[in-house]
């Protein structure tokens, strides 16, 4: 194993088990959704599984019918991601994770965009009727890291 690898191995362990996790989940959920009839599943009463294509970035934003902007926002994200992985690469400890998590995520997603040609989103929470955005695993963790980054610019300002 060369010494980069060594050095890194931690990095991209992160990357990997949060796209393969987004993976797994997404898997699991195409195989339900394509033997059952019911394309909702009941978790709890706030909590359900429901099958969304999503053509847009995050929470189904920015949904296009064209493929030029669908193309577009494609690359785009891809251009992000290169500049999420020079901040990682730049930085160290939580802020560093934080960064990792984003990317794994951030495949996650490109990876549905670019074998599906739509992004794979199932997660629907809901509260007295109130539905939040259908989202993914992959969602959750750059949501989570990008929280995380902003809670601790706050508290490094300090």
């Amino acid at each position: 194993m060369s010494d980069y690898l060594k050095k890194n191995f931690f990095n991209f362990s992160i990357i990997i088990f949060v796209f393969f996790l987004d993976r797994i989940s997404k898997y699991l959920i195409l195989e339900y959704f394509e033997k059952s009839i019911d394309q909702n599943i009941i978790i709890s009463s706030f909590l359900n599984f429901n099958l969304l294509w999503n053509d847009g970035i995050a929470f189904g934003l920015l949904q296009f019918e064209q493929k030029l902007f669908y193309n577009f926002v494609t690359l785009l994200i891809f251009v992000i991601l290169i500049i999420v992985g020079r901040l990682a690469s730049n930085s160290e400890g939580l802020e560093k994770i934080c960064y990792l998590m984003i990317l794994g995520g951030g495949f996650g997603n490109v990876f549905d965009r670019l074998y599906y040609g739509s992004v794979v989103d199932f997660i629907d929470l809901n509260y007295n009727n109130f539905h939040w955005f259908i989202f993914n695993v992959a969602d959750m963790f750059i949501t989570i890291g990008i929280l995380i980054l902003i809670i601790y610019e706050f508290v490094k300002k300090k």
